[in-house]
């Protein structure tokens, strides 16, 4: 995507244009908060609009249905090899489209319908994928879901294995889209182990964390691994999924034929794009950064009379648990948007609330440590967040904090050439 590219939808399809154009200019005058969400390099972008998007390439490279596939093999054999060598894992599957999809592949490829699957919590931080009831992984197996601790809100590891015991699961999901404490990988492997269970890790939020070196890695002992290739990776929207040699073949075979037509060459590049920029030392350095700075917008929100689940955060993630501001998670998010920060309500666990009107709300500092913020710029979201919840429902001090919002992502442009 690039300002040659925007001028030509404008030509072809200016409502279109219009929307784009109003999207760029709310990501660049705005503070993204959202700990799912990031800014992909223009390089990922430039795949991402890429000739690769009009390609079919049903099967896997060297083994298609379609012919006409050499470039398309070489791009996708690249993603693979870097992922590899990325994380250090025995075998990779770079097709699935998504997070939630790659998730069932490996339900689909390692149990039976009505196989009992054990996960976390959505409303302790987990989820929909691992095992909630609305979901087609609550639906087509038997889901037992594990939680936090009601007075430390850490992972009950105890709970966690007497469960364990008690339902003997087919697979243990750790990992979380809620959860700001480290997740300890090596209990959930021998967990699993001691009741025969497989050991799956879903990293789709920490996963630049773990190439960072800033997150324990579920790598080498844990079974199978899933994760996004967007959130702390920085890549294209899109999934990947790793494993131990042993499961390969029945995996593959989930993805396609069994889930999934041919994949999207253009994502798939574009993910091959995102490994080789996570593989350079700077992208340490990111990781290492993201980390402080939340550590450091933790610290502010804290002094202000925040109450956080867990007391602070060990990634890149705060939940923010609102009951003592009076206040729910729709209304903050509602009214910080009116002030151009973007954050999400969220439930917090042991919520007496609604997921649609919950008590808490989620924060996350990737895609502000994108555009080069520190430690000193976090303090200040902290300022602006806290005064904007103090006083809501006041119009004059969104205006304000507005003009400030915008004063500091001038300071730290976005996509200038956009």
């Amino acid at each position: 995507m690039n300002a040659n590219n925007l001028d030509i939808l404008r030509q072809v399809d200016p409502q279109i244009a219009e929307t784009m154009e109003g999207e760029i200019q709310r990501q660049k005058y705005g503070l993204e908060l959202i700990p799912s969400e990031n800014f992909a390099s223009p390089a990922v972008l430039a795949a991402l609009g890429s000739v690769m998007t009009n390609k079919y390439s049903e099967g896997y490279p060297h083994k298609r249905y379609y012919g006409g596939n050499v470039f398309i093999d070489m791009a996708e054999d690249l993603a693979i090899e870097r992922a590899k060598k990325l994380f250090g894992a025995q075998h990779v599957n770079v097709q699935p489209y998504s997070g939630s999809p790659a998730n069932v592949a490996v339900y689909v490829a390692l149990c039976d319908f009505g196989n009992t699957i054990m996960g976390m919590n959505l409303a302790h931080g987990g989820h929909l994928t691992h095992g909630h009831k609305v979901s087609f992984s609550g639906k087509a197996y038997h889901a037992v879901q594990y939680g936090v601790h009601p007075e430390t809100h850490l992972i009950d590891y105890d709970q966690l294995r007497k469960l364990a015991r008690q339902e003997k699961p087919k697979i243990i999901v750790s990992g979380a889209t809620a959860y700001p404490r480290e997740i300890d990988f090596v209990a959930f492997h021998e967990i699993a182990q001691e009741v025969g269970a497989v050991s799956m890790a879903d990293i789709a939020h920490i996963a630049g964390l773990i190439v960072g070196g800033v997150h324990q890695s579920p790598f080498p002992f844990t079974d199978v691994v899933t994760t996004t290739t967007h959130k702390t990776l920085r890549g294209p929207r899109g999934a990947i999924i790793m494993c131990q040699e042993q499961f390969a073949k029945d995996i593959d075979r989930a993805v396609f034929p069994g889930l999934q037509g041919g994949p999207h060459d253009h994502v798939n590049a574009a993910k091959a794009v995102a490994f080789h920029e996570a593989s350079k030392p700077e992208f340490k350095e990111y990781a290492q950064q993201i980390v402080r700075n939340a550590k450091a917008l933790a610290e502010e929100l804290l002094a202000h009379d925040f109450k956080l689940i867990s007391g602070g955060t060990d990634n890149h993630l705060l939940l923010v648990d609102l009951t003592n501001k009076e206040l729910t998670g729709k209304e903050a998010e509602e009214a910080l948007d009116q002030a151009h920060i973007t954050c999400n309500k969220n439930m917090i666990p042991f919520d007496p609330r609604t997921p649609f009107n919950p008590s808490g709300i989620r924060l996350g500092t990737p895609a502000l440590t994108t555009r080069g913020m520190m430690e000193d710029q976090m303090r200040e979201v902290g300022r602006l967040i806290a005064e904007v919840i103090h006083h809501v429902g006041d119009e004059s001090v969104y205006a304000g904090v507005k003009g400030k919002v915008r004063e500091l992502c001038e300071a730290f442009p976005l996509y200038p050439d956009l």
